[in-house]
C-alpha cells in the first residue's frame, strides 16, 4: 500500500495545483507526504485544522478564526478539507493573486453564505481576528481601531453603508481594491508565520 497511488499526487491534481497556486512540484509532493502522515485518511477535520492554528498562536486564541477559515475553504461542505482544499487555503492565506484573495476574503466574511455581508458578520470575523492578537499587541493599535467594535465600524464606514445595509461581493472587492487601508483592516496579516511553521513541519 505504501507505494500505491494513494501515497502519490495524481498528475491531474498536481497540474491543477501548479497552475492555480504559486507552489512548485517538489514543494507540493513534499507537502502531500506530510499531509498524509498527519491525516492518513487524506482529509483534515475541523478539529485538526483548529489544532494546527492553535500551535501557531500559543499566546492567543485562534479557534474562532480557524473555524471561519475552515468554513470558507470547505467548498463541498462535508466537514473536512482534502489536500486540494488545504493547499488552496494555504496559497490564498499566504499570498495568492489579489482578486482570488479578495474572493476568498468575501467568503470568509459571508458567514451565513447568503451572498452578502452584513455589519454583524464583519464584527463576528473582526472579533475572531482580535482573539489572535496578543493583549500586549492590542495596546499598540490606533485608538480608532483598538477594539473589534471600532474596527468593524471603521470598515463599515469605508463602504458608506447604513447599519442594516448589506455589501455584495462586487462592492466588497471593488471597495478593497480602491482603498488599501480596508485590506489592512479586514485581514489578520501574519500569514507568513503560518507558512513558515508549515514548512518546518515538512522538513
Amino acid at each position: 500500500m505504501g507505494n500505491s497511488k494513494s501515497s502519490a499526487l495524481s498528475k491531474e491534481l498536481l497540474a491543477e495545483l501548479k497552475s492555480n497556486t504559486k507552489y512548485g512540484e517538489s514543494e507540493l509532493c513534499t507537502w502531500y507526504q506530510s499531509f498524509l502522515k498527519e491525516c492518513p485518511t487524506g482529509k483534515i477535520s475541523k478539529q485538526q485544522f483548529e489544532g494546527i492554528y492553535a500551535s501557531f498562536f500559543p499566546n492567543a486564541d485562534p479557534t474562532e478564526y480557524a473555524r471561519h477559515v475552515f468554513r470558507s475553504f470547505d467548498t463541498n461542505a462535508d466537514g473536512t478539507l482534502d489536500f486540494k482544499e488545504y493547499i488552496v487555503a494555504l496559497h490564498l492565506t499566504s499570498g495568492g493573486k489579489t482578486l482570488q484573495k479578495l474572493e476568498w476574503a468575501f467568503a470568509l466574511y459571508d458567514v451565513d453564505g447568503n451572498g452578502t455581508i452584513s455589519k454583524s458578520e464583519i464584527l463576528e470575523i473582526v472579533r475572531s481576528i482580535f482573539n489572535m492578537i496578543p493583549a500586549d499587541d492590542q495596546t499598540n493599535l490606533p485608538e480608532d481601531e483598538d477594539t473589534p467594535e471600532k474596527r468593524a465600524e471603521k470598515i463599515w464606514e469605508f463602504f458608506g453603508k447604513k447599519d442594516n445595509d448589506k455589501i455584495s461581493e462586487g462592492e466588497f472587492i471593488q471597495g478593497v481594491m480602491d482603498n488599501k487601508d480596508i485590506l489592512r483592516l479586514i485581514q489578520y496579516d501574519e500569514p507568513q508565520k503560518i507558512k513558515d511553521k508549515l514548512k518546518e513541519k515538512t522538513q
